[in-house]
């Protein structure tokens, strides 16, 4: 069976353009699990992040950038959040490399968004590895003046298609470029050591089997961004709740994650790597 890298983008193309995906990744049908690791777990990540950028960023407003948003549920929520957190946003960008889950979001925005947090917000067709080029073309401006512009840049559930493609290195410089001195990077993705992740399980008992990407280790998300000059600030396995997950099973998950973080920390459902861009580049 030919799986080049040509083949699995288009697979992976027609999987996220799919009504299956946009009912996976859109606000009000993706299910219990992500809304309560977004109010529980990722809250807590992304506040300590903003804690970290420079005191003068933050009084003069922040500037965010989501990478393979999807339907846009994670960015819209962020941005929900940090204005009840007081905290300013003054621009929030969302790119995916689907054009329909890039219109999806743009209408879940104009559903849930009040008018002065939506007109701060911005969702672009991008590859996560030519972030810079593919978010000028589509926004009509120069490239260089996307060098330096944000203060945070966050990626949920998606570099593990940089490193499938073998692309890593270049969205880790990409971000580098993007993130202005002093910018936090926070990514999370899916943790090759968990063993029980429902795609994976489904595929095994397939007769024909469904393309699945290459997850890569704790270690082969974390070396990219070294690689690419950035300080790693957390490098570690955490969250035990699914994002699929209904009501009863985010119930016990949650309930249960202090004793499995415990005894199996390393099985963790998600690996994490927190980065940030020295103030001071050589």
């Amino acid at each position: 069976m030919d799986t080049s890298p040509c083949m699995e983008n288009d697979a992976f193309l027609r999987e996220y353009a799919s009504p299956a995906a946009i009912k996976k990744y859109s606000r009000a049908t993706a299910g219990c699990g992500i809304s309560y690791l977004l109010d529980h777990d990722y809250k807590e990540i992304y506040l300590e992040a903003f804690r970290l950028l420079p005191a003068e960023t933050r009084q003069r407003g922040i500037r965010i950038l989501e990478f393979g948003c999807g339907a846009g549920m994670n960015l819209l929520h962020l941005v929900s959040l940090l204005s009840r957190e007081g905290i300013n946003v003054t621009g929030a960008v969302g790119t995916d490399f689907s054009p329909v889950l890039i219109e999806t979001a743009k209408r879940e925005a104009k559903s849930c968004l009040p008018e002065g947090d939506l007109r701060k917000l911005e969702f672009h067709v991008a590859k996560s590895e030519s972030i810079m080029s593919d978010l000028s073309a589509s926004a009509g401006i120069e490239s260089s003046s996307l060098e330096d512009s944000f203060h945070f840049v966050l990626g949920v559930n998606t570099i593990r298609y940089c490193h499938a493609a073998k692309k890593e290195m270049d969205n880790a410089h990409e971000i580098f470029n993007l993130l202005a001195p002093g910018g936090v990077c926070v990514v999370i993705d899916m943790n090759n050591r968990f063993p029980l992740f429902r795609s994976e399980l489904r595929n095994r008992i397939r007769w024909k089997k469904k393309p699945q990407c290459y997850i890569p280790s704790l270690e082969e998300y974390t070396e990219p961004f070294v690689k690419a000059g950035f300080e790693v600030l957390r490098s570690e396995h955490f969250c035990w709740v699914p994002h699929s997950a209904g009501e009863l099973m985010t119930g016990l998950s949650s309930r249960m994650s202090p004793v499995l973080n415990t005894i199996a920390r390393s099985r963790a459902m998600r690996s994490l790597v927190v980065s940030r861009k020295p103030e001071a580049v050589a």
